[in-house]
C-alpha cells in the first residue's frame, strides 16, 4: 500500500457497493448526491482527457478554481494519469500567478471561467498550451472536453518517490517556494492519520475548508475517501449551516477562525454536537479560550495537530482518550516521524527549553522545486528538515509551538518570543487576539510592538494595557508601542499575516 500512485491505494479504499452516496453539498438549494461510482467515472474521464493531450511523463498541471466536487476530481484525475497538481490559493493575483507559471512550467493550466481572459494571456505567455476553465455548477471547457472521453482508466504507474504535488508557500519572505510531495510521502501520512485519529466504518466528515491547502486538499480528503467516508461537502464556510449540520456527522476538521466563528452560532449546542466523535484543528494556533470554550459549550475537547506544507502532518493530540489531549500543545510526534528542538548552534535542548524544531520521516518532502541551494539550506547535514518553527517539549513529550524563527524578537541582546508576550496579552480582560511583532529600533535593534483587537464593545487603552504586563514579564518584553485595531490581517487559512504588520509599522521608530 506504500508504495505506487496515490490515487490506486484511494481508489482501493472505496467501498464495494460503488452506488453508495461518497460526497452530498451542501451549501443551499437542492443537494447534489455523488455516488463512489461517480468519482470513479468522474476521474477516469478527465485522466483520459489529460492522456489525449500526449503530455510529458509527470507534467504539472496547475490549478486555480473554486471548491467544487469536480475540482477534487480533477486533483485525483491528475494523480491517477502520473501527473503532478499545482493548487494555487483563490486569491493569488495575476503577479502571483505569473510568477508560479514561469517557475513551475505547467503543461496544463485550469482556472475559473472569469479569469480565463487574462490567465489565459499569461499562460500563453509562457508557452502553455492548454488553458481550461471550471466553475463552481459544473461548468466549463475542462468538464465539456472531459465528457467525451471513455469512463475507464488504468491508473498510470508510479513509484512512491515519483511526484504527486506541488505546493507553493505562502512566500511571507522572498518568493515562494514550491514544495515538492511525492506518492509516498502523502500516503505513508493518510495511513498514519487513519489509525491514530481512529477512523471507523460509518465516520461522516464535515468539510468545509478549501482544497488549495494541505488541510483541506490532504489531510481531510484524503482521511475521508481512505476509509470509504461520506462527506458533507461546503464550498464555502458558513457557520450557520455547518452547525446545522454537526448532528448529521462524526469529524469536523476547521482552523481556529471557524471553531471561533461557530462558538457564535445558538445552534451549537451539546445536543447538535452529540454524534460528533472529533474536532480537530490546526493551520494556525488555536487559542486556549477557545479550546476551553469549546470544551465548556459542546463537551468535546478539541484536537489540536501541527503541520507543514513540506511535511504535512508532524505531531498530534492522542484521539483517545480526549482526557489526554491538551490545550496550547499540539500533541506528541506521530508514529514514525521524529521531531527535535534544537539550539541555534545545533544542540540538542532539555525539556522546557525553547529552540528550533526540527522532524525526519517518511512525509518529509522531497526539496523545493528548482531550488537546490534553498533545499540544501534547509537541511541539517544529518538529513533534519528545520521546520523554521520554534517550540519546546513539555515531560511528557508534548511539543508547543512557540511561533516562527523569523517572528523571533531580539530586542536589546535579549530574545522575545512573541507568543509568549501574546499569552499575556490575551488574558487581559477585554483583548480578543492579539499580534506581536518587532519593527526596527536604533538603540535596541528591535522593538516590541503589539497590535490588539478589543472583544465587541470593550473599550482598550493602550496605556493601561502596557501597565498591565509591567509586573508580570520581564520589561524587555514589553511592548514599546500598542496599537488597538478591528482585525488582524489574515491569508486564507487564518493565519496572521506578520510580515504585513511588521511592514506596516516599520517605520515607527527610525523616522
Amino acid at each position: 500500500m506504500t508504495k505506487g500512485n496515490l490515487f490506486a491505494a484511494l481508489r482501493a479504499a472505496f467501498p464495494a457497493d460503488l452506488d453508495q452516496v461518497a460526497i452530498e453539498t451542501a451549501d443551499g438549494g437542492a443537494p447534489l448526491y455523488y455516488t463512489w461510482r461517480d468519482l470513479e467515472r468522474g476521474t477516469a474521464m478527465l485522466a483520459n482527457l489529460l492522456a489525449s493531450l500526449k503530455l510529458p511523463p509527470m507534467s504539472r498541471i496547475a490549478v486555480q478554481v473554486e471548491k467544487s466536487v469536480e475540482a477534487l476530481m480533477l486533483y485525483l484525475a491528475v494523480l491517477r494519469a502520473g501527473h503532478v497538481y499545482l493548487p494555487l490559493n483563490t486569491a493569488y493575483q495575476a503577479a502571483e500567478i505569473e510568477y508560479f507559471i514561469g517557475n513551475a512550467e505547467p503543461a496544463v493550466v485550469v482556472c475559473s471561467p472569469r479569469s480565463f481572459g487574462w490567465m489565459s494571456k499569461l499562460a500563453f505567455k509562457r508557452r502553455v498550451r492548454h488553458v481550461f476553465t471550471l466553475d463552481e455548477q459544473r461548468g466549463g471547457t475542462l468538464l465539456e472536453r472531459a465528457a467525451q472521453q471513455g469512463d475507464q482508466h488504468q491508473p498510470v504507474r508510479r513509484g512512491s518517490d515519483d511526484l504527486a504535488a506541488i505546493l507553493y508557500t505562502s512566500g511571507t519572505t522572498g518568493r515562494s517556494k514550491g514544495a515538492m510531495l511525492s506518492h509516498g510521502n502523502l500516503l505513508s501520512n493518510a495511513l498514519v492519520l487513519k489509525d491514530y485519529w481512529g477512523w471507523k466504518p460509518g465516520d461522516v466528515l464535515i468539510h468545509a475548508l478549501p482544497i488549495f491547502h494541505v488541510h483541506g486538499l490532504f489531510v481531510a480528503s484524503h482521511g475521508a475517501l481512505l476509509n470509504g467516508s461520506r462527506m458533507i461537502w461546503f464550498s464555502r464556510f458558513d457557520p450557520r449551516t455547518v452547525a446545522a449540520r454537526l448532528p448529521e456527522a462524526t469529524v469536523f476538521m476547521g482552523v481556529p477562525t471557524l471553531y471561533v466563528r461557530l462558538l457564535g452560532e445558538p445552534a451549537l449546542t451539546r445536543e447538535a454536537c452529540a454524534p460528533m466523535r472529533l474536532f480537530i484543528s490546526g493551520s494556525a494556533p488555536l487559542l486556549l479560550e477557545t479550546f476551553t470554550d469549546w470544551q465548556a459549550r459542546t463537551g468535546h475537547t478539541i484536537l489540536e495537530r501541527y503541520g507543514m506544507s513540506e511535511t504535512v502532518m508532524l505531531t498530534s493530540n492522542p484521539e483517545t482518550p480526549a482526557s489526554a489531549r491538551r490545550g496550547g500543545t499540539v500533541g506528541l510526534p506521530l508514529p514514525g516521524v521524529s521531531v527535535r528542538v534544537r539550539d541555534d548552534k545545533g544542540l540538542p535542548l532539555a525539556n522546557g527549553e525553547i529552540g528550533g524544531v526540527e522532524v525526519k520521516g517518511p512525509n518529509v518532502f522531497k526539496g523545493y522545486w528548482r531550488m537546490p541551494e534553498k533545499t540544501a539550506d534547509e537541511f541539517t547535514t544529518d538529513l533534519w528538515f528545520k521546520t523554521g518553527d520554534v517550540g519546546r517539549f513539555d515531560a511528557d513529550g508534548y511539543l508547543t509551538i512557540v511561533g516562527r524563527s523569523k517572528d523571533l524578537i531580539i530586542s536589546g541582546g535579549y530574545n522575545v518570543y512573541p507568543a509568549e508576550v501574546e499569552g499575556y496579552l490575551n488574558d487581559i480582560p477585554g483583548v480578543d487576539e492579539s499580534a506581536v511583532i518587532g519593527v526596527p529600533h536604533a538603540d535596541f535593534g528591535e522593538a516590541v510592538v503589539a497590535v490588539i483587537v478589543p472583544k465587541p464593545g470593550a473599550s482598550l487603552d493602550e496605556r493601561e494595557l502596557v501597565a498591565g504586563l509591567k509586573g508580570r514579564i520581564a520589561n524587555f518584553k514589553v511592548p514599546k508601542a500598542v496599537f488597538i485595531v478591528p482585525g488582524l490581517p489574515r491569508n486564507a487559512m487564518g493565519k496572521v499575516q506578520k510580515n504585513l504588520l511588521r511592514e506596516q509599522h516599520k517605520g515607527l521608530f527610525t523616522a
